[in-house]
């Protein structure tokens, strides 16, 4: 421990993974409060602006393509001009958007506000990526990703749905948005105080004799990881934007439980997304990248068929099910946005890389899946769009067989995509 304390500053390292955790997760129940309280029965804010119940998977879509295309186009420009440049303006403006989509006045001020929101959060998840990567010894990558990544979960889907729940009790739609935006402020403040820049930028960022965007796609998971993590985000962001209307809407069309208990029935993604955003990138650390992901997406779509197919009458049983499937979504979710794609970038390229894995996860599973979806439950039904969520898992299993094995301890490789220690700075 001493010999790694002479190379390696562990003190940084947590405390900026704590940071990041924390900042992530208000990002999250951000997020992810809008369908939730726009499905509530407890709220008014679907009749006050003239929205349907399915239109939460239409916001989450446009929200999901603004991030999607912020986390590239920021995490490039974060190899440019550094971190904390970057990724405090965007806090403190992610967190101005959550307390304005409580006083939207109309359907359009609501999407104007939310794709600003998508735009200022995509970079958290580019830039804390790099943040997360540059800080930690190669042999935690996995476990530090995973426990800044598991965050976005633990807030906002285990967290958000008692919170939205039991605020809309006593306060209006608009005072919950203003709440769960204010602690924003103060972690941009913490960021920018604590946030070091990579001691070698001269040498690996971007410049004369840096990486070409175009030479960026040289490894084989530069073109896998994007394809794959389209699916896994797919399956959540149409789980998250669907599950409150389909476990509240009358039997027949739903399942026809109360805002509470389905608000306790949501509770399983969070924790279980949480749980699998920690546990299996930390085990990918050691099995590789390769076989969790594999792993994960296979049972995470067993466990969201066997979901669909279960009644009202037993809440643990519906619970226990989402806990899985979440847990294993998630878990394909942050090796592949995490470790793979920072293992897969060239020198100076890791925000970069991680962006671009981030947006077409986010463009085309965050923000188009949950439009598709929201269009199968107005034609078929809302069970249609879980059904359309689980294909997703299965074709991200045979995409992930395309996956290069890159985590060091399996593959003996130290330093991977031009990393470097941050040191004591």
């Amino acid at each position: 421990m001493a010999q790694e304390n002479k190379s390696w500053d562990t003190s940084y390292e947590w405390k900026i993974i704590l940071l990041l955790s924390i900042t992530f997760g208000l990002v999250g129940l951000d997020r992810f409060i809008l369908p939730i309280i726009l499905q509530s029965p407890n709220s008014t804010m679907g009749k006050d602006l003239g929205l349907s119940p399915a239109d939460g998977g239409a916001m989450a879509g446009y929200l999901g393509m603004a991030w999607g295309a912020s986390a590239f186009v920021m995490g490039y420009l974060a190899d440019k001009v550094g971190r904390r440049a970057v990724l405090v303006p965007a806090i403190l403006v992610f967190s101005l958007m959550s307390a304005f989509s409580g006083m939207a006045g109309s359907v359009m001020a609501l999407v104007i506000v939310r794709v600003i929101m998508g735009i200022s959060e995509g970079p958290v998840a580019s830039t804390g990526v790099a943040v997360a990567v540059e800080a930690s010894k190669p042999e935690r990558r996995g476990l530090n990703n995973g426990i800044f990544q598991c965050m976005i979960s633990l807030f906002g889907l285990a967290l958000g749905p008692v919170i939205a729940t039991r605020l809309l009790d006593s306060h209006s739609w608009h005072t919950v948005f203003l709440l769960v935006g204010a602690p924003g402020v103060v972690m941009a403040v913490l960021m920018w105080l604590v946030v070091r820049e990579p001691a070698k930028r001269a040498d690996t960022g971007q410049g004369a004799e840096g990486t070409s965007l175009r030479g960026m796609f040289g490894h084989r998971n530069a073109k896998v990881a994007p394809l794959t993590l389209i699916c896994a985000m797919g399956g959540i962001f149409v789980i998250a934007a669907m599950l409150t209307a389909y476990l509240t809407a009358p039997l027949g069309a739903g399942l026809g439980l109360d805002p509470i208990t389905a608000g306790n029935v949501f509770s399983a993604v969070g924790v279980g997304g949480a749980i699998g955003q920690f546990a299996m990138p930390a085990l990918s650390d050691f099995i590789g990248r390769k076989l969790s992901t594999l792993a994960s997406y296979i049972l995470a779509a067993v466990a969201l068929y066997f979901f669909t197919q279960a009644g009202p009458e037993n809440t643990t049983t519906l619970w226990t099910l989402l806990f899985f499937a979440s847990m294993f979504n998630f878990a394909a979710l942050a090796i592949l946005a995490g470790p793979v794609a920072a293992e897969a970038a060239p020198p100076g390229m890791l925000a970069s890389m991680a962006g671009f894995v981030i947006f077409a996860g986010e463009f085309v599973g965050g923000g188009i899946s949950p439009i598709i979806a929201s269009n199968l439950a107005g034609t078929y039904g809302l069970k249609s769009a879980l059904y359309f969520a689980a294909c997703g898992l299965v074709l991200g299993f045979f995409v992930a067989l395309f996956l290069k094995e890159t985590a060091p301890r399996k593959t003996k490789l130290a330093q991977v995509g031009g990393v470097s220690a941050l040191g004591k700075a």
